[in-house]
């Protein structure tokens, strides 16, 4: 099967989350007719598994894993503000030193999605204090923007069966 350059896909749906309450409500919306099919390379499963284990990761942290401090100045400096009121952009791949936050290659959609509630839910009641080895110290408040803007970016390529 041949790759899909997602930086491209026209059949993406529009998302704007206010909540983590808003992702648990697209995810039900999907849930609806069964399995939802997808636009993107990764099954539905891999998407919401990967939404959770970056979720996880920053209240536990990303074990030393870090771009380099000059990238994350210049990338903080140009476009983490962006980020936060517009969203991800499609098509980004990260080093494969962050492969901790990859989904495995098999996923369910159930575990998936059970595995994105935990990680809300965690959200709800810990806080996200590690630092994002892309743009350095984050807030809690700041990292709940960014799992908004980042699973916006991931559920667009999810429709309803």
């Amino acid at each position: 099967m041949s790759r899909i350059r997602t930086s491209r896909v026209k059949e993406r749906r529009e998302l704007a989350f206010e909540s983590l309450d808003d992702i648990l409500v697209d995810v039900q919306h999907l849930s609806a007719g069964g399995e939802p099919r997808t636009t993107g390379n990764w099954s539905p499963g891999q998407n919401v598994q990967h939404l959770a284990r970056l979720m996880h990761l920053s209240i536990d942290g990303f074990g030393g894993r870090r771009l380099p401090k000059p990238i994350q100045w210049l990338i903080r400096r140009v476009m983490k503000n962006r980020i936060m009121r517009e969203g991800m952009k499609p098509g980004v791949n990260p080093p494969r030193k962050f492969d901790i936050m990859m989904p495995d290659p098999i996923v369910a959609w159930e575990e998936g999605v059970a595995e994105l509630r935990e990680g809300i839910e965690r959200l709800k009641r810990e806080r996200a204090e590690a630092e994002s080895p892309v743009l350095g110290r984050l807030t809690h408040e700041e990292w709940i923007t960014l799992h908004l803007r980042h699973a916006e970016m991931h559920l667009s390529f999810l429709h309803p069966a």
